[in-house]
């Protein structure tokens, strides 16, 4: 019997079936050293974007809950300081109009720049900020943008400043909700012309090395922010707060007392005021 006659799968039996079966293996094409460098470089900007993307959804959020608490504890509690202020001011300048000392003159000014600035915080934008929470698909949304379009990763100045126009956007977005916003931020950045480029082998490999470098540095930077928004003291009251204690239910009992003391006091000034005309 002939030992070369083909097969039913046409590769010839016999001695040239060892060979045949080698031959793709053989086909395979080897990559360069600066290739399968780019490859691992690639590889761990690939994580680095993501953990940088999480880092960045983290302290976006931490931000936005904080803000959200300043607007709650300047509602319930922040109107209350305004209040005790705007009492003390009264008190100070009817006893620089009973008495026009040098002294009651400016402790009556100051009186009066302390309530303009507790009432100017506790009636404007910040205490109108209501609840804040982020549904998953704002999260989602958030994480992919910061992924693909984080200003660290821009390769010139110009890739730069259109990732941070972008990711201000973005951040804007996140605060308020707005999962159509980001939705539309990541379909500007992937229909742009700025990411169609074209390079070698050696400047793929320079500009991965220098993105990693900046995605590293940015997320250095997250922590320190992220522990700097951690230490704040609206951080230390909104902590104490969601550890089962009303705290500010509790300042605002205290803050209406001593309203109340401010009051009286003005009252009497007042009195005094008057019998000394």
């Amino acid at each position: 019997m002939d030992q070369s006659a083909p097969r039913r799968d046409g590769v010839p039996s016999g001695p040239l079936e060892g060979v045949a079966r080698r031959q793709p293996s053989a086909l395979k094409l080897s990559l360069s050293p600066e290739e399968e460098e780019i490859a691992k470089k690639r590889s761990e900007l690939a994580l680095l974007q993501s953990q940088l993307a999480e880092r960045e959804l983290y302290v976006a959020n931490l931000r936005a809950e904080l803000t959200a608490f300043e607007g709650q504890y300047l509602r319930h509690v922040g109107v209350l300081y305004a209040e005790l202020d705007e009492w003390n001011a009264k008190v100070a300048e009817s006893l620089a109009e009973r008495e026009p000392t040098e002294e009651n003159r400016s402790g009556a000014n100051q009186a009066r720049a302390r309530a303009e600035e507790s009432g100017a915080a506790a009636h404007g934008a910040a205490a109108e900020l209501r609840e804040f929470a982020a549904s998953s698909e704002l999260k989602s949304l958030y994480r992919e943008v910061a992924k693909r379009v984080h200003p660290d990763l821009a390769t010139d100045e110009a890739d730069r400043k259109q990732r941070e126009r972008l990711m201000a956007e973005a951040n804007h977005a996140y605060d308020r909700g707005d999962v159509d916003k980001l939705r539309r931020i990541l379909e500007e950045y992937e229909s742009s012309p700025e990411l169609v480029r074209g390079s070698g082998a050696a400047a793929d490999l320079v500009r991965v090395v220098r993105q990693i470098k900046q995605v590293r540095n940015r997320l250095a930077q997250i922590e320190e922010e992220i522990a700097g928004l951690s230490e704040s003291d609206i951080a230390r009251l909104k902590q104490q707060t969601e550890q089962g204690r009303d705290l500010l239910a509790e300042m605002a009992t205290g803050l209406k007392g001593r309203i109340n003391v401010a009051r009286k006091r003005y009252e009497t000034e007042a009195s005094q005021m008057r019998a000394s005309r």
